[in-house]
C-alpha cells in the first residue's frame, strides 16, 4: 500500500509552498488520527501546531510520528541517507507542540479537531476555539460518526466549518472525505477541497448525513455480518472468507471489527440507533454489546470475535 502524501512532498517548490491555500494547520489531539494529520500535514510543507493536554501524551505523539516518518524516508528514498535526513529534518521543523490551546490557534488557517467522539467534550473546545482563534480561521472536525452541523452549532462561524475526514493510518490512506453543511460556504469547501489535494489526498464531498460516504456503508454491514453469525447461519470465519474471495474486500466484517474495535462500532450504531431509532441498519447487536461489556473489544484487548496476540 503506497504512501499517499509521499508523491507530491519533494514536488514543492519553494514558491508553491509559499502558496498554500491553508499554510498554518492546528492539530487538537494527537492520538493516532492527530498525529497521523500533522505529519502528513508537515511532509507536504505545512506549518503544523499538534496540541494536547499534558507533555507526556505530546511526546509519545512526537515519537509517534519520529518513527512514521522514518518509515516513510525508507520507502522513498532508500539508500539515500543524506535526502533521507534532510526530509526528516525538515518536516520536523515544521512541527511544534503545544499544551496551551488559546494560543496554538492564533495565527492558525486552519483548526482541525481529533479528540474522542463526545458532542460535549468538542462543544466545549469548539467554543474556547471560536473565541481565540482569528475570525479568518476554518474550523474542521475529523468526526467519523457524529453531525458536524451540530459540533458546529456552538460557534460564529458557521460558514467557515465543514468536516475534514481523515482515515486510518492517515500517512497511508488515500481517501479524505470533505464535509459540507448547509452553511458551509463555497469559499470554506474550496480551500478545504484544496487543501486536502495538498495533502496528496484524494478528496471527495458528502453532505452532513451520518457516517458520511464510508462509515454509512460500512459500519451496517458490520452489524449486518454479527446479526448473520448471531442467527448461527455461518461461523465468523466463513463469513470472513466469503467477503475476501467472494466481494474481494481486504479485510473480512469480523476482521475489521476486530481491527477498528468493537467499542468504537458500538458507540457509533447506538449514537445513530438514538437519532434515528426507526432505521432497522442503526440497531446494535445483543451479541455485539455482550462482547463490549465483557471488554472484548478487538486487537486492542487481545480478544474480539478473535483471540489476538497483544
Amino acid at each position: 500500500m503506497a504512501f499517499s502524501a509521499l508523491n507530491i512532498v519533494r514536488s514543492f517548490s519553494s514558491s508553491s509552498v509559499m502558496n498554500l491555500a491553508l499554510k498554518n494547520v492546528t492539530v487538537i489531539g494527537s492520538g493516532l488520527m492527530g498525529s497521523g494529520i500533522a505529519q502528513v500535514a508537515a511532509q507536504t510543507g505545512h506549518n503544523v501546531t499538534l496540541v494536547d493536554v499534558s507533555d507526556p501524551i505530546l511526546k509519545k505523539a512526537s515519537s509517534r510520528i519520529e518513527k512514521s516518518l522514518e518509515r516513510v524516508a525508507k520507502k522513498k528514498f532508500h539508500d539515500n541517507e543524506p535526502e533521507s535526513e534532510k526530509f526528516m529534518k525538515e518536516t520536523l521543523q515544521r512541527l511544534k507542540t503545544t499544551t496551551n490551546t488559546a494560543d496554538s490557534v492564533k495565527e492558525a488557517d486552519i483548526v482541525i479537531e481529533a479528540i474522542v467522539e463526545n458532542m460535549k467534550v468538542k462543544h466545549d473546545l469548539f467554543k474556547t476555539l471560536d473565541k481565540a482563534a482569528p475570525k479568518s480561521t476554518l474550523f474542521a472536525s475529523n468526526t467519523s460518526s457524529l453531525s458536524i452541523t451540530e459540533i458546529a452549532s456552538v460557534t460564529d462561524r458557521k460558514d467557515r466549518f465543514g468536516g475534514l475526514h481523515f482515515f486510518n493510518p492517515v500517512p497511508v490512506m488515500k481517501l479524505l472525505e470533505v464535509i459540507r453543511t448547509q452553511e458551509t460556504s463555497d469559499d470554506t469547501y474550496n480551500k478545504m477541497m484544496t487543501f486536502g489535494k495538498e495533502l496528496g489526498k484524494t478528496t471527495i464531498t458528502c453532505k452532513d448525513t451520518p457516517g458520511f460516504v464510508v462509515n454509512r456503508l460500512l459500519v451496517p454491514y458490520m452489524g449486518e455480518a454479527v446479526r448473520l453469525l448471531e442467527r448461527g447461519d455461518a461461523t465468523a470465519r466463513d463469513i470472513d472468507t466469503a467477503m475476501k474471495l467472494g466481494a474481494g474486500y481486504p479485510m473480512g466484517p469480523f476482521e475489521l471489527l476486530d481491527y477498528v474495535g468493537l467499542d468504537t462500532t458500538l458507540f457509533i450504531l447506538e449514537g445513530w440507533h438514538e437519532k434515528y431509532p426507526d432505521n432497522p441498519l442503526f440497531q446494535p447487536s445483543d451479541m455485539l454489546k455482550k462482547l463490549v461489556s465483557e471488554g472484548k473489544l478487538g486487537m486492542k484487548t487481545g480478544e474480539g470475535f478473535y483471540k489476538h496476540q497483544k
